[in-house]
């Protein structure tokens, strides 16, 4: 059975578990197993519990057979910075990447901006009818609106 990394900001949600326990029957539906970062725990004390979560979720990227990542905002409008780099981490590995996120608009139709394309920042937003950056979109092989969508075509890519 292949797996399926499930990476994104769903881990800080007050239910994340149980969110986690719902993606991977997700995956189950379609025969492929979920791999949640919450999955272990350390065995024991650890005395550094943020390196042995990224070195974990590190391997469990590296076993898995793709990713699935939940690229909608988070606290603000751009995806979780940790699930970017996983997806930056298994693009470098050659794993297939699929993501999700609702608004599939254009970024520069997403983001408020000035009749020339800069933000309330000052900062240009790019505009090559993607929705989201450049070096996230150009390296996923999909994107879906939905967890159970992109769930769905990554088992069928991986077929």
């Amino acid at each position: 059975m292949q797996s399926v990394y499930l990476a994104g900001f769903d881990v800080f949600r007050r239910d994340a578990v149980a969110q986690g326990e719902r993606l991977k029957a997700l995956c189950a539906e379609q025969g492929l197993r979920g791999v949640y970062p919450l999955d272990d725990a350390p065995a024991g004390e650890v005395s550094d519990l943020a390196s042995w979560i990224c070195q974990s979720n590190l391997q469990k990227i590296r076993d898995a057979d793709a990713v699935l990542a939940n690229l909608n905002s988070f606290r603000g409008s751009e995806p979780d910075s940790g699930t970017v780099f996983e997806i930056g981490y298994a693009a470098a590995l050659g794993k297939p990447v699929w993501a999700y996120f609702s608004d599939q608009r254009p970024l520069i139709e997403q983001l408020d901006t000035d009749d020339r394309g800069y933000c309330a920042q000052g900062y240009q937003v790019e505009d090559f009818a993607l929705p989201k950056n450049l070096m996230l979109a150009c390296s996923w092989a999909g994107a879906s609106e939905s967890a159970q969508a992109g769930i769905v075509a990554l088992a069928e890519l991986l077929r």
